[in-house]
């Protein structure tokens, strides 16, 4: 592949957001990138390590109670709101914007997860990737990447442990998964260096404003020649490094979005 910012062989499907799995709780307002729960598609149950993107808003002083995790990577993208983290480790706090929690279930933990705010709901993306490894050691990590940070720039949010050493700052987990994040002025673009050499999938994700996409303008942004409007997302096959991507911002509004990178087998 070229260092070209859109190579010949790249192939992309477009996720629109109208058609993800969504569920309306009244506390819990849901969309699922991939099936969970009771939405199922066999199109769409996983891509490379990554399993589940679930854009979830919890109503005021509602939340998810106690429940079990084992063998799954599972962080948590705070968009808008306070959401409270409880764990059988010891961990409690109260995550806000900016904040990406990650615990690796490992062996088994118990968590819950609150929104304790009495006036606002908590918007937040729960994210689960498969490890590479099993019977691992629970393990907890919350770190802060300001929208400073992230405009007009592709922050490294998450990083493969065997990788980390390149990307100061980022959160390691247990598979060969990287995660960038940006917020992308109008008329700005971005290039991501693909993370390692040979055959790669790329995901990209469009971070919702509110709970339904814009009927008219928004936030959108153009990989080749896809553009993605707010909640949509895209499979990204075909590409393999050393290589480059370009991403351009082309709503009218600043674009928020998540890009990752990953090796092309199944976990």
């Amino acid at each position: 592949m070229s260092t070209t910012t859109a190579p010949a062989s790249m192939k992309i499907t477009k996720r629109p957001s109208s058609q993800r799995g969504h569920a309306d709780h009244d506390w819990l307002y849901s969309y699922h990138s991939f099936s969970f729960a009771s939405y199922y598609d066999p199109r769409h149950e996983s891509w490379g390590p990554l399993r589940v993107i679930n854009e979830d808003r919890v109503k005021p002083g509602t939340g998810f109670g106690t429940h079990s995790h084992a063998e799954f990577l599972i962080f948590s993208y705070i968009v808008n709101g306070t959401l409270e983290h409880k764990d059988s480790m010891g961990n409690l706090e109260n995550l806000k914007r900016g904040e990406v929690q990650f615990t690796s279930a490992g062996t088994g933990i118990r968590h819950s997860e609150y929104n304790r705010n009495k006036d606002d709901e908590v918007h937040f993306l729960q994210i689960w990737a498969k490890p590479n490894k099993r019977g691992l050691k629970p393990h907890y990590e919350t770190k802060k990447f300001t929208d400073e940070e992230k405009t007009d720039k592709l922050v490294r949010i998450m990083e493969y442990t065997d990788r980390l050493g390149d990307s100061k700052g980022a959160i390691g987990l247990q598979a060969d998964l990287s995660m960038d994040a940006s917020i992308l002025s109008p008329g700005k673009s971005v290039t991501h260096d693909l993370v390692a050499e040979g055959p790669r999938k790329l995901f990209a994700h469009m971070v919702m404003g509110k709970r339904t996409q814009p009927k008219e303008g928004g936030a959108k942004i153009k990989i080749g020649e896809t553009v993605l409007a707010e909640g949509d997302g895209a499979y990204i096959d075909g590409v393999s490094g050393p290589g480059r991507i370009g991403i351009e911002s082309v709503g009218d509004k600043p674009a928020e979005f998540l890009l990752f990178d990953m090796g092309p087998g199944d976990t």
